[in-house]
Parts: structure tokens; C-alpha cells; sequence
């Protein structure tokens, strides 16, 4: 089924994109961008979103730090500042 008239793309070609991508696109800009093309009207942003959504299933929000497809994985966050190795005297 033909999704968006403007750039002739299909339900499969938005399934396809976002099964194909390394980093999971979760919206219809991030799309357009790994199929080459751009939104014209925007009349079927709605309907792409939707089909991410499905396509990507628990992985459509933000994925939990156990998913493989999360981009804030252990290793990644960020090191808690170690305390001072002295303190300052009191005067």
C-alpha cells in the first residue's frame, strides 16, 4: 500500500527502512532520510509513524538499558565523580 503519494513510498519500503537501519529510526524525518528523500505535504507522517511503531514493536519507545537497541548502554553512562583524594585545612 502506497503510504506517501509525494515520494511514492510503500508500507513495505517504511518496514524495510526501519529493519535495515543500525540506529532504529523512530520517527517519520529519520525515515524520509534512510529511504533519500523528504517530507513534501507531510499528510502521511501520521501513518509512517504508525507503521514504526509496529515495525519496531517494544522497541518503539526509548528502549530500557537491557535492550540491545539502547543507546544508553552500561558501559556508556556517564563515571560519578570520584571524591577529592585531600581536603582543604580548616583555618
Amino acid at each position: 500500500m502506497i503510504v506517501c503519494s509525494c515520494n511514492v513510498l510503500s508500507d513495505h519500503d517504511v518496514r524495510s527502512a526501519v529493519s535495515a537501519a543500525s540506529d532504529l529510526p523512530r520517527n517519520p524525518k529519520q525515515i524520509y532520510g534512510c529511504l533519500g528523500c523528504s517530507a513534501e505535504c507531510g499528510r502521511c507522517a501520521r501513518t509512517i509513524k504508525t507503521i514504526i511503531d509496529e515495525a519496531l514493536g517494544a522497541c518503539a519507545k526509548e528502549c530500557c538499558s537491557g535492550c540491545p537497541h539502547s543507546r544508553h548502554a552500561a558501559n556508556d553512562e556517564p563515571a560519578q565523580e570520584a571524591a577529592p583524594a585531600f581536603a582543604l585545612a580548616a583555618c
